[in-house]
Protein backbone atom coordinates (compact mmCIF):
# COMPACT_ATOMS: atom_id res chain seq x y z
CA UNK A 1 0.00 0.00 0.00
CA UNK A 2 0.88 3.64 -1.14
CA UNK A 3 2.35 5.70 2.15
CA UNK A 4 -0.47 8.07 3.29
CA UNK A 5 0.78 11.21 3.77
CA UNK A 6 -1.52 14.23 5.22
CA UNK A 7 -0.86 17.95 4.13
CA UNK A 8 -2.11 20.34 6.79
CA UNK A 9 -2.52 23.59 4.76
CA UNK A 10 -2.44 24.59 1.19
CA UNK A 11 -0.47 27.81 1.34
CA UNK A 12 2.62 27.00 -2.03
CA UNK A 13 4.66 24.79 0.94
CA UNK A 14 2.03 22.35 1.01
CA UNK A 15 1.31 22.43 -2.52
CA UNK A 16 4.96 22.31 -3.76
CA UNK A 17 5.12 18.96 -1.26
CA UNK A 18 1.77 17.57 -2.54
CA UNK A 19 2.84 17.49 -6.22
CA UNK A 20 5.95 16.09 -5.56
CA UNK A 21 4.89 13.31 -3.19
CA UNK A 22 1.77 12.70 -5.58
CA UNK A 23 3.99 12.55 -8.66
CA UNK A 24 5.86 9.83 -6.27
CA UNK A 25 2.72 7.82 -6.34
CA UNK A 26 2.08 8.30 -2.57
CA UNK A 27 -0.88 8.72 -1.46
CA UNK A 28 -1.69 12.53 -0.58
CA UNK A 29 -4.93 14.30 1.24
CA UNK A 30 -4.35 18.09 1.50
CA UNK A 31 -6.50 19.49 4.26
CA UNK A 32 -6.96 23.17 4.05
CA UNK A 33 -9.52 25.39 6.11
CA UNK A 34 -10.30 28.10 3.49
CA UNK A 35 -12.42 27.39 0.56
CA UNK A 36 -9.13 27.38 -2.22
CA UNK A 37 -5.96 26.70 -2.40
CA UNK A 38 -2.85 29.49 -1.83
CA UNK A 39 -2.87 30.46 1.68
CA UNK A 40 -1.59 34.10 1.76
CA UNK A 41 -1.39 33.53 -2.11
CA UNK A 42 -4.98 35.15 -2.42
CA UNK A 43 -7.44 37.68 -4.24
CA UNK A 44 -10.43 39.54 -2.39
CA UNK A 45 -13.62 40.60 -3.81
CA UNK A 46 -14.32 44.70 -4.10
CA UNK A 47 -17.08 45.69 -6.67
CA UNK A 48 -17.24 43.37 -9.15
CA UNK A 49 -13.57 42.63 -8.96
CA UNK A 50 -11.21 40.25 -7.54
CA UNK A 51 -8.48 42.14 -6.36
CA UNK A 52 -4.71 39.98 -5.43
CA UNK A 53 -4.20 40.54 -1.27
CA UNK A 54 -1.12 38.49 -1.11
CA UNK A 55 2.32 38.53 -3.11
CA UNK A 56 2.48 40.16 -6.15
CA UNK A 57 5.76 39.93 -7.33
CA UNK A 58 7.09 36.75 -8.90
CA UNK A 59 10.59 35.84 -8.98
CA UNK A 60 13.13 33.19 -8.88
CA UNK A 61 10.85 31.64 -11.65
CA UNK A 62 13.37 28.27 -12.18
CA UNK A 63 12.32 26.68 -9.02
CA UNK A 64 8.37 26.38 -10.43
CA UNK A 65 10.38 25.57 -13.42
CA UNK A 66 11.82 22.50 -12.21
CA UNK A 67 9.12 22.11 -9.54
CA UNK A 68 6.89 21.63 -13.06
CA UNK A 69 9.69 19.33 -15.10
CA UNK A 70 10.04 17.04 -12.51
CA UNK A 71 6.70 16.20 -12.51
CA UNK A 72 6.65 15.21 -16.47
CA UNK A 73 4.56 19.34 -17.21
CA UNK A 74 5.83 22.50 -18.27
CA UNK A 75 5.39 25.69 -16.32
CA UNK A 76 4.36 27.98 -18.83
CA UNK A 77 1.57 25.49 -20.10
CA UNK A 78 -0.28 26.08 -17.07
CA UNK A 79 0.29 29.20 -16.11
CA UNK A 80 0.47 32.91 -18.39
CA UNK A 81 3.87 34.72 -18.04
CA UNK A 82 5.18 38.13 -18.96
CA UNK A 83 8.92 39.11 -18.33
CA UNK A 84 8.64 42.59 -17.03
CA UNK A 85 11.00 45.29 -18.57
CA UNK A 86 10.18 47.85 -15.68
CA UNK A 87 10.92 45.98 -12.53
CA UNK A 88 9.50 48.81 -9.70
CA UNK A 89 9.20 52.42 -10.19
CA UNK A 90 10.04 54.12 -6.80
CA UNK A 91 9.15 57.98 -6.00
CA UNK A 92 10.11 60.21 -2.86
CA UNK A 93 9.01 63.97 -3.53
CA UNK A 94 7.29 65.58 -6.47
CA UNK A 95 10.04 64.61 -9.52
CA UNK A 96 12.27 62.31 -8.10
CA UNK A 97 11.04 58.62 -9.92
CA UNK A 98 13.81 56.82 -10.36
CA UNK A 99 12.68 53.26 -12.41
CA UNK A 100 14.65 50.27 -12.08
CA UNK A 101 14.53 48.06 -15.13
CA UNK A 102 15.33 44.24 -15.93
CA UNK A 103 18.14 45.40 -18.61
CA UNK A 104 21.04 46.73 -16.09
CA UNK A 105 22.63 49.12 -18.51
CA UNK A 106 18.96 50.73 -18.52
CA UNK A 107 18.70 51.14 -14.52
CA UNK A 108 22.42 52.42 -14.38
CA UNK A 109 21.51 55.04 -16.85
CA UNK A 110 18.69 55.52 -15.06
CA UNK A 111 21.01 56.10 -11.79
CA UNK A 112 23.24 58.33 -13.55
CA UNK A 113 19.97 60.50 -14.43
CA UNK A 114 19.08 60.60 -10.98
CA UNK A 115 21.59 60.61 -9.03
CA UNK A 116 25.22 60.85 -10.37
CA UNK A 117 27.63 58.89 -12.27
CA UNK A 118 29.37 58.22 -8.94
CA UNK A 119 25.91 56.08 -7.46
CA UNK A 120 25.92 54.26 -11.15
CA UNK A 121 29.45 53.47 -10.57
CA UNK A 122 28.21 52.21 -6.94
CA UNK A 123 25.31 50.55 -8.49
CA UNK A 124 27.39 48.40 -10.91
CA UNK A 125 29.76 47.52 -7.58
CA UNK A 126 26.78 47.01 -5.63
CA UNK A 127 25.33 44.79 -8.22
CA UNK A 128 28.30 42.53 -8.41
CA UNK A 129 28.38 41.89 -4.82
CA UNK A 130 24.34 40.68 -4.95
CA UNK A 131 25.38 38.56 -7.52
CA UNK A 132 28.28 37.16 -5.19
CA UNK A 133 26.32 36.67 -2.05
CA UNK A 134 23.59 34.92 -4.27
CA UNK A 135 25.89 32.37 -5.42
CA UNK A 136 27.36 31.72 -2.22
CA UNK A 137 24.19 30.59 -0.84
CA UNK A 138 22.10 29.32 -3.34
CA UNK A 139 23.48 25.75 -3.49
CA UNK A 140 24.44 25.54 0.54
CA UNK A 141 21.25 27.79 1.81
CA UNK A 142 18.50 28.15 -0.35
CA UNK A 143 18.20 24.35 -2.49
CA UNK A 144 19.69 22.70 0.80
CA UNK A 145 17.75 21.19 4.13
CA UNK A 146 18.42 23.87 6.78
CA UNK A 147 21.92 24.20 7.98
CA UNK A 148 23.61 25.11 11.10
CA UNK A 149 26.19 28.12 11.21
CA UNK A 150 28.63 24.63 11.10
CA UNK A 151 27.59 22.90 8.32
CA UNK A 152 26.77 26.24 5.88
CA UNK A 153 30.95 26.46 6.48
CA UNK A 154 31.48 22.52 5.78
CA UNK A 155 28.96 22.63 2.61
CA UNK A 156 31.05 25.69 1.17
CA UNK A 157 34.28 23.66 1.56
CA UNK A 158 37.55 25.66 2.56
CA UNK A 159 37.75 27.25 -1.07
CA UNK A 160 34.52 28.88 -0.36
CA UNK A 161 35.11 29.93 3.17
CA UNK A 162 36.54 33.21 2.05
CA UNK A 163 33.09 33.75 0.25
CA UNK A 164 30.86 33.34 3.30
CA UNK A 165 32.94 35.76 5.20
CA UNK A 166 32.24 38.41 2.29
CA UNK A 167 28.59 38.05 2.23
CA UNK A 168 28.86 40.41 5.39
CA UNK A 169 26.72 37.99 7.53
CA UNK A 170 27.26 40.42 11.11
CA UNK A 171 27.36 43.98 9.14
CA UNK A 172 23.37 45.26 8.99
CA UNK A 173 22.02 46.04 5.24
CA UNK A 174 21.40 49.61 5.91
CA UNK A 175 25.57 49.97 6.98
CA UNK A 176 26.42 47.48 4.05
CA UNK A 177 24.36 49.64 1.66
CA UNK A 178 26.58 52.87 2.71
CA UNK A 179 30.00 51.36 1.02
CA UNK A 180 27.92 51.85 -2.32
CA UNK A 181 25.62 54.45 -2.04
CA UNK A 182 26.34 58.00 -0.81
CA UNK A 183 22.73 58.90 -1.59
CA UNK A 184 20.02 58.08 0.97
CA UNK A 185 17.72 57.50 -1.76
CA UNK A 186 19.15 54.87 -2.79
CA UNK A 187 19.89 53.36 0.11
CA UNK A 188 16.67 53.52 1.03
CA UNK A 189 15.49 52.00 -2.28
CA UNK A 190 18.11 48.86 -1.72
CA UNK A 191 17.01 48.62 1.87
CA UNK A 192 13.47 47.67 1.36
CA UNK A 193 14.83 44.96 0.19
CA UNK A 194 15.00 43.59 3.53
CA UNK A 195 11.33 44.65 4.04
CA UNK A 196 10.34 40.99 1.58
CA UNK A 197 11.03 38.50 4.40
CA UNK A 198 9.63 41.14 6.92
CA UNK A 199 12.78 42.62 7.98
CA UNK A 200 13.98 46.33 9.00
CA UNK A 201 17.21 47.23 6.60
CA UNK A 202 18.66 48.63 10.25
CA UNK A 203 18.59 45.03 11.88
CA UNK A 204 18.59 42.10 9.08
CA UNK A 205 21.68 41.16 7.80
CA UNK A 206 23.72 42.69 4.82
CA UNK A 207 23.04 39.13 2.88
CA UNK A 208 19.76 40.11 1.76
CA UNK A 209 20.94 42.16 -0.82
CA UNK A 210 20.83 38.66 -2.96
CA UNK A 211 17.49 40.17 -3.03
CA UNK A 212 18.39 42.71 -5.65
CA UNK A 213 20.38 40.10 -7.83
CA UNK A 214 17.18 37.88 -7.85
CA UNK A 215 14.95 40.61 -9.14
CA UNK A 216 17.88 41.39 -11.89
CA UNK A 217 17.26 38.26 -12.97
CA UNK A 218 13.53 38.73 -13.94
CA UNK A 219 10.71 39.58 -12.44
CA UNK A 220 7.24 38.18 -14.17
CA UNK A 221 3.41 39.27 -14.09
CA UNK A 222 1.39 36.06 -14.17
CA UNK A 223 -2.12 36.44 -15.28
CA UNK A 224 -4.58 36.38 -13.19
CA UNK A 225 -2.10 37.20 -10.51
CA UNK A 226 -0.08 34.89 -8.30
CA UNK A 227 -3.05 32.98 -6.53
CA UNK A 228 -3.45 31.73 -10.18
CA UNK A 229 0.00 30.38 -9.59
CA UNK A 230 -1.36 28.39 -6.72
CA UNK A 231 -4.15 27.29 -8.23
CA UNK A 232 -1.89 25.74 -11.45
CA UNK A 233 0.05 24.07 -9.14
CA UNK A 234 -2.78 22.36 -6.62
CA UNK A 235 -4.71 21.31 -10.25
CA UNK A 236 -1.73 19.67 -11.46
CA UNK A 237 -1.43 17.84 -7.89
CA UNK A 238 -4.75 17.29 -8.18
CA UNK A 239 -4.25 15.38 -11.72
CA UNK A 240 -1.35 13.63 -10.07
CA UNK A 241 -3.39 12.24 -7.69
CA UNK A 242 -3.84 14.09 -4.69
CA UNK A 243 -7.37 14.55 -2.67
CA UNK A 244 -8.26 18.24 -1.26
CA UNK A 245 -10.21 18.88 0.84
CA UNK A 246 -11.07 22.33 1.68
CA UNK A 247 -13.83 24.59 4.42
CA UNK A 248 -12.26 21.57 6.73
CA UNK A 249 -10.21 23.05 9.35
CA UNK A 250 -7.51 20.63 11.33
CA UNK A 251 -7.82 20.40 14.76
CA UNK A 252 -5.21 18.02 16.26
CA UNK A 253 -2.27 16.39 14.85
CA UNK A 254 -2.51 13.06 16.30
CA UNK A 255 0.63 11.79 17.81
CA UNK A 256 0.38 7.79 19.62
CA UNK A 257 3.48 5.52 20.41
CA UNK A 258 6.49 8.86 19.91
CA UNK A 259 4.99 9.33 15.70
CA UNK A 260 2.38 10.66 14.11
CA UNK A 261 -0.30 8.78 13.50
CA UNK A 262 -3.08 11.50 11.52
CA UNK A 263 -4.34 14.08 11.82
CA UNK A 264 -8.21 14.64 13.81
CA UNK A 265 -10.58 17.45 12.39
CA UNK A 266 -13.01 19.57 13.97
CA UNK A 267 -15.87 17.51 13.09
CA UNK A 268 -14.15 14.13 15.21
CA UNK A 269 -13.17 12.78 11.68
CA UNK A 270 -9.16 11.72 12.29
CA UNK A 271 -7.86 11.42 9.03
CA UNK A 272 -5.45 8.81 9.18
CA UNK A 273 -1.33 8.97 8.32
CA UNK A 274 1.85 7.47 7.80
CA UNK A 275 3.39 10.75 7.91
CA UNK A 276 2.16 14.39 8.15
CA UNK A 277 3.82 17.75 6.38
CA UNK A 278 2.49 20.94 8.23
CA UNK A 279 2.12 24.00 6.23
CA UNK A 280 0.78 26.16 9.15
CA UNK A 281 2.84 28.85 10.86
CA UNK A 282 4.98 27.15 13.05
CA UNK A 283 4.55 29.74 16.13
CA UNK A 284 1.01 27.97 15.90
CA UNK A 285 2.13 24.62 16.07
CA UNK A 286 4.41 25.61 19.01
CA UNK A 287 1.72 27.24 20.79
CA UNK A 288 -0.24 23.99 20.78
CA UNK A 289 -2.80 24.95 18.44
CA UNK A 290 -2.42 21.34 16.21
CA UNK A 291 -2.42 19.36 19.98
CA UNK A 292 -0.12 19.40 22.57
CA UNK A 293 2.21 16.33 21.26
CA UNK A 294 2.16 18.08 18.13
CA UNK A 295 3.84 21.36 19.75
CA UNK A 296 7.38 19.51 20.29
CA UNK A 297 7.78 19.37 16.54
CA UNK A 298 8.81 23.24 16.82
CA UNK A 299 10.19 26.16 18.96
CA UNK A 300 8.05 29.14 20.54
CA UNK A 301 8.56 32.53 18.46
CA UNK A 302 8.95 35.43 20.86
CA UNK A 303 6.71 38.36 20.27
CA UNK A 304 9.89 40.30 19.91
CA UNK A 305 11.39 38.22 17.31
CA UNK A 306 8.12 38.48 14.96
CA UNK A 307 8.17 39.60 11.37
CA UNK A 308 6.70 42.70 9.58
CA UNK A 309 3.31 42.88 9.47
CA UNK A 310 0.81 44.97 7.46
CA UNK A 311 -2.13 47.28 6.52
CA UNK A 312 -3.62 46.81 3.26
CA UNK A 313 -6.17 48.34 1.23
CA UNK A 314 -7.73 46.60 -1.87
CA UNK A 315 -9.36 48.80 -4.01
CA UNK A 316 -11.24 49.54 -7.22
CA UNK A 317 -10.56 53.21 -8.25
CA UNK A 318 -9.40 55.56 -10.90
CA UNK A 319 -6.13 56.80 -10.37
CA UNK A 320 -4.81 60.25 -11.75
CA UNK A 321 -1.99 62.48 -11.35
CA UNK A 322 1.14 59.63 -10.94
CA UNK A 323 2.09 57.61 -13.36
CA UNK A 324 2.01 54.35 -11.94
CA UNK A 325 3.67 51.15 -12.97
CA UNK A 326 2.42 47.23 -12.34
CA UNK A 327 5.11 47.86 -8.68
CA UNK A 328 5.68 51.28 -7.39
CA UNK A 329 7.03 52.28 -4.26
CA UNK A 330 5.87 55.85 -2.23
CA UNK A 331 9.24 56.12 0.12
CA UNK A 332 8.81 58.04 3.14
CA UNK A 333 10.79 61.21 4.05
CA UNK A 334 12.23 59.75 7.07
CA UNK A 335 13.27 55.86 7.01
CA UNK A 336 14.68 55.67 10.25
CA UNK A 337 11.93 57.49 12.08
CA UNK A 338 9.68 54.97 10.17
CA UNK A 339 11.09 51.43 11.29
CA UNK A 340 11.84 53.53 14.51
CA UNK A 341 8.24 53.38 15.13
CA UNK A 342 7.53 50.48 13.97
CA UNK A 343 10.18 48.63 16.39
CA UNK A 344 8.21 50.54 19.17
CA UNK A 345 4.92 49.14 18.40
CA UNK A 346 3.16 51.71 16.90
CA UNK A 347 2.22 52.32 13.10
CA UNK A 348 4.63 55.11 11.51
CA UNK A 349 3.58 58.66 10.91
CA UNK A 350 4.46 58.80 7.41
CA UNK A 351 4.74 55.17 6.37
CA UNK A 352 6.36 53.54 2.80
CA UNK A 353 3.47 52.59 0.45
CA UNK A 354 3.49 49.88 -2.10
CA UNK A 355 0.91 49.88 -4.76
CA UNK A 356 0.70 47.06 -7.22
CA UNK A 357 -1.56 48.09 -9.78
CA UNK A 358 -2.60 44.85 -11.17
CA UNK A 359 -3.99 45.69 -14.22
CA UNK A 360 -0.53 47.50 -15.90
CA UNK A 361 1.95 46.12 -17.55
CA UNK A 362 4.74 47.25 -19.90
CA UNK A 363 2.64 46.59 -22.74
CA UNK A 364 -0.85 48.02 -21.10
CA UNK A 365 0.56 51.14 -18.85
CA UNK A 366 -2.23 53.12 -19.21
CA UNK A 367 -5.61 51.52 -18.31
CA UNK A 368 -9.13 53.14 -18.89
CA UNK A 369 -11.32 53.58 -16.25
CA UNK A 370 -11.09 51.67 -13.31
CA UNK A 371 -8.59 49.34 -12.00
CA UNK A 372 -7.52 46.73 -9.15
CA UNK A 373 -4.74 48.10 -6.82
CA UNK A 374 -3.31 46.80 -3.80
CA UNK A 375 -1.58 49.27 -1.50
CA UNK A 376 0.33 48.11 1.53
CA UNK A 377 2.43 50.01 4.34
CA UNK A 378 4.52 48.12 6.63
CA UNK A 379 3.29 47.52 10.41
CA UNK A 380 4.27 45.64 13.69
CA UNK A 381 2.42 42.27 14.45
CA UNK A 382 0.21 43.40 16.98
CA UNK A 383 -3.74 44.68 17.23
CA UNK A 384 -4.62 47.89 16.77
CA UNK A 385 -7.66 50.23 17.58
CA UNK A 386 -9.93 50.99 14.90
CA UNK A 387 -9.36 54.48 14.92
CA UNK A 388 -5.59 53.94 14.94
CA UNK A 389 -6.48 51.88 11.69
CA UNK A 390 -8.22 54.70 10.15
CA UNK A 391 -5.68 56.75 10.91
CA UNK A 392 -2.98 54.92 9.12
CA UNK A 393 -5.40 54.67 6.31
CA UNK A 394 -5.13 58.39 5.87
CA UNK A 395 -1.77 58.83 6.25
CA UNK A 396 -1.48 56.19 3.89
CA UNK A 397 -3.67 58.31 1.44
CA UNK A 398 -1.71 61.08 1.88
CA UNK A 399 1.27 60.19 0.95
CA UNK A 400 0.31 58.98 -1.94
CA UNK A 401 -1.14 62.11 -2.84
CA UNK A 402 2.04 64.00 -1.88
CA UNK A 403 3.48 62.58 -4.70
CA UNK A 404 0.23 63.47 -7.14
CA UNK A 405 -1.24 60.29 -6.73
CA UNK A 406 -5.07 60.74 -6.45
CA UNK A 407 -7.63 58.08 -6.31
CA UNK A 408 -10.86 58.37 -6.85
CA UNK A 409 -12.79 54.40 -5.25
CA UNK A 410 -15.69 53.24 -7.70
CA UNK A 411 -15.85 50.24 -5.12
CA UNK A 412 -15.96 50.30 -1.17
CA UNK A 413 -12.51 49.41 -0.25
CA UNK A 414 -11.54 46.55 2.25
CA UNK A 415 -8.83 46.87 4.47
CA UNK A 416 -7.03 44.15 6.18
CA UNK A 417 -4.83 45.01 9.38
CA UNK A 418 -2.89 42.98 11.86
CA UNK A 419 -5.53 41.40 13.31
CA UNK A 420 -7.25 40.49 10.16
CA UNK A 421 -3.98 38.26 8.85
CA UNK A 422 -4.01 36.60 12.51
CA UNK A 423 -7.15 35.30 12.41
CA UNK A 424 -6.66 34.46 8.65
CA UNK A 425 -3.23 32.81 9.48
CA UNK A 426 -3.73 31.11 13.26
CA UNK A 427 -0.11 31.25 15.39
CA UNK A 428 0.93 33.80 13.30
CA UNK A 429 -0.41 37.06 15.61
CA UNK A 430 -0.54 38.50 11.86
CA UNK A 431 3.50 38.31 11.56
CA UNK A 432 3.40 37.72 7.75
CA UNK A 433 7.02 36.00 7.48
CA UNK A 434 7.48 34.14 10.54
CA UNK A 435 11.14 34.85 12.70
CA UNK A 436 11.99 38.57 11.49
CA UNK A 437 15.44 38.28 9.86
CA UNK A 438 17.22 39.92 12.34
CA UNK A 439 20.78 39.43 13.74
CA UNK A 440 22.82 36.40 11.60
CA UNK A 441 21.45 33.74 13.53
CA UNK A 442 17.95 34.12 12.50
CA UNK A 443 18.28 32.51 9.78
CA UNK A 444 19.38 29.37 11.46
CA UNK A 445 16.37 29.61 14.05
CA UNK A 446 14.08 29.02 11.74
CA UNK A 447 12.93 25.30 11.75
CA UNK A 448 13.88 22.86 8.93
CA UNK A 449 11.60 19.99 7.30
CA UNK A 450 12.68 17.31 9.79
CA UNK A 451 10.90 17.55 13.74
CA UNK A 452 12.02 15.51 16.24
CA UNK A 453 8.35 13.93 16.02
CA UNK A 454 9.13 10.67 13.51
CA UNK A 455 6.75 11.45 10.42
CA UNK A 456 6.32 15.21 11.43
CA UNK A 457 7.48 17.63 8.89
CA UNK A 458 7.08 21.29 7.93
CA UNK A 459 7.10 23.47 5.12
CA UNK A 460 5.92 27.12 4.42
CA UNK A 461 6.96 30.67 4.80
CA UNK A 462 7.92 30.52 8.49
CA UNK A 463 10.41 27.61 8.05
CA UNK A 464 13.93 27.02 6.08
CA UNK A 465 15.07 28.56 4.04
CA UNK A 466 12.65 31.80 4.71
CA UNK A 467 9.42 33.71 3.35
CA UNK A 468 8.44 34.76 -0.25
CA UNK A 469 6.83 32.29 -2.49
CA UNK A 470 9.88 30.92 -4.20
CA UNK A 471 11.41 30.68 -0.49
CA UNK A 472 8.24 28.73 0.74
CA UNK A 473 7.71 26.41 -2.95
CA UNK A 474 11.61 25.27 -1.92
CA UNK A 475 10.49 24.42 1.57
CA UNK A 476 7.87 22.21 0.04
CA UNK A 477 10.43 20.53 -2.26
CA UNK A 478 12.34 20.21 0.88
CA UNK A 479 9.93 18.68 3.41
CA UNK A 480 8.94 16.32 0.27
CA UNK A 481 12.49 15.39 -0.01
CA UNK A 482 12.87 14.52 3.40
CA UNK A 483 10.21 12.48 3.80
CA UNK A 484 10.79 10.27 0.80
CA UNK A 485 14.85 9.73 1.69
CA UNK A 486 13.49 8.69 5.39
CA UNK A 487 10.39 6.61 4.09
CA UNK A 488 13.74 5.00 1.47
CA UNK A 489 16.04 4.89 4.73
CA UNK A 490 13.69 2.65 6.84
CA UNK A 491 12.68 0.63 3.92
CA UNK A 492 16.59 -0.30 3.31
CA UNK A 493 17.35 -0.55 7.43
CA UNK A 494 13.83 -3.71 6.97
CA UNK A 495 15.61 -5.30 4.23
CA UNK A 496 18.87 -5.09 5.95
CA UNK A 497 17.18 -7.01 9.03
CA UNK A 498 15.50 -9.38 7.47
CA UNK A 499 18.56 -10.53 4.78
CA UNK A 500 20.35 -10.76 8.17
CA UNK A 501 17.99 -12.91 9.76
CA UNK A 502 17.32 -15.12 6.71
CA UNK A 503 21.07 -15.92 6.20
CA UNK A 504 21.39 -16.26 9.88
CA UNK A 505 18.76 -19.22 10.44
CA UNK A 506 18.63 -21.04 13.26
CA UNK A 507 20.37 -24.26 14.27
CA UNK A 508 18.75 -27.74 14.23
CA UNK A 509 19.74 -30.70 15.54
Amino acid sequence: MALKVVIVGAGIGGLTAALRLAHAGLDVTVLEQAHGPGGKMRSVPVGVSAVEAGPTVFTMRWVFDELFAECGAELAAHVGLEPAAILARHTWRPGETLDLMAEPEASEAAIATFAGARERDGYRRFRARAAEVYATLEGPFIRGERPSPVDLTRRAGLSGLGDLWRIQPFTSLWSALGDYFADSRLRQLFGRYATYCGSSPFAAPATLMLVAHVESQGVWHVTGGLSRLAHAVAHLAGERGARFRYATPARRIAVSGGRVVGVDLTDGERVPADAVICNADVAGLAEGLLGREAARGADAVPASERSLSAVTLCLSARAQGFPLARHTVFFSADYAAEFAQIARGTLPDDPTIYVCAQDRSDAAPHPHGSERLLCLANAPARPFSPSEIETCVTTMRRRLSASGLTLADTAEPVTTQPEDFARLFPGSAGALYGRASHGWMASFKRPGARTKIPGLYLAGGSVHPGPGVPMAAQSGRIAADSLMHDRSRARASIRGWIATATSGGTSTP
